[in-house]
């Protein structure tokens, strides 16, 4: 929750992502290391302290791309 985590359906564990809010610019890099999201259409959930530097807890999602940084592959 405090680490700077994501889950992801089929990324490797460990693998690192850039993580940049759409709406505001922010950025954070999280690595993986769980499985989901298992509610609608969600492509990632990211940790609580995530969020908080990407600037989406009050609105609880956002519109956001993520960049593969390393890991996927192994």
């Amino acid at each position: 929750m405090n680490d700077l985590t994501a889950a992801h359906r089929t990324l490797r564990f460990g693998t690192r992502l850039r993580v940049i809010n759409l709406r505001n610019g922010r950025e954070v890099i999280v690595r993986v290391n769980d499985r989901g999201p298992y509610s609608g259409n969600r492509l990632i959930d990211v940790s609580r302290e995530a969020a908080a530097r990407l600037g989406m807890i009050e609105a609880g999602v956002a519109p956001v791309r993520i960049e593969v940084l390393d890991g996927a592959l192994r």
